[in-house]
């Protein structure tokens, strides 16, 4: 099993090679299409995050940062995450349908159209984190040597992203409905993720149900380190690591049972 594993990985890894010059390309041109006509142009990739934390601190500091030490930093971890994992999966769906000139013509790995797009969103991640901390350090947070933990659940939820990102954009070809739905999914998923809210009001029984919300358990990591200056427990990361590997083992194979169908529907 293992000399399997190693065996796709390099094939991945040949594949890549091949196709470096199509993947830089691509990558530039989500850029320009994302920015085009912008005054702020890569701006926006950090005042845009920045304006919704402004709204939701305004709106939800007097009903739930009362009693929160810290709330501007919690507020801006859960949104932080969920963004992230927003702009990545949405972006993800439409990788396989806008990119149906290029795939209809030539013999590309089509996964490479959702990693481009992970690869913008990451991008915009790592501005956003950077800003991330220096909040944090106005909120009288710290930094301490544990901080490098946090690479730990970045990297899973990167994982997880693509995961999900597979499966949405395969389930795209053939329903279209799936990007409507998934706005709603999206909303419900935001509410669920205690981003402007502590759990800590709700019965042991109800907490341990949040954590079924992979966000959640990315986006308490985050938390713990950050504002209590201490890495989760071993349970929190195995929790994390399943939830990276199920979504990629599910979007791998819905990939490969359907790739040959792909060119048949869009």
């Amino acid at each position: 099993m293992t000399m399997n594993i190693r065996g796709r990985l390099g094939r991945f890894a040949e594949k890549c090679r091949k196709h470096q010059f199509l993947f830089e390309e691509l990558v530039k041109r989500d850029f320009k299409q994302k920015y085009k006509r912008t005054v702020l142009g890569m701006g926006w990739s950090i005042l845009s995050p920045l304006l919704t934390l402004l709204v939701m601190r305004l709106v939800f500091t007097q009903f739930f940062g009362r009693n929160t030490s810290h709330y501007t930093t919690y507020l801006f971890a859960g949104n932080l995450v969920f963004s992230f994992f927003k702009e990545s999966t949405t972006g993800g769906m439409s990788a396989l349908m806008g990119n149906k000139h290029i795939f209809t013509k030539i013999n590309v790995p089509k996964y490479i159209f959702l990693l481009t797009k992970n690869v913008s969103s990451i991008i915009n991640f790592g501005l956003t984190l950077c800003v991330f901390f220096l909040f944090a350090a106005l909120d009288g947070i710290t930094f301490r040597v544990s901080f490098l933990a946090l690479l730990f659940p970045i990297a899973c939820l990167i994982v997880f992203n693509i995961g999900v990102g597979l499966i949405l954009s395969a389930l795209f070809v053939f329903f279209r409905d799936i990007s409507y739905l998934y706005d709603i999914f999206t909303l419900l998923l935001m509410y669920m993720s205690a981003i402007f809210y502590q759990v800590d009001a709700y019965a042991p029984a109800i907490q341990r149900l949040f954590y079924i919300n992979p966000l959640y358990c990315v986006i308490t990591y985050v938390r713990t380190v950050v504002i209590d200056g201490v890495i989760p427990g071993p349970g929190l990361h195995l929790l994390i690591v399943f939830y990276a590997a199920v979504a990629m083992l599910l979007g791998g194979l819905m990939y490969k049972k359907k790739n040959h169908k792909f060119l048949y529907y869009v």
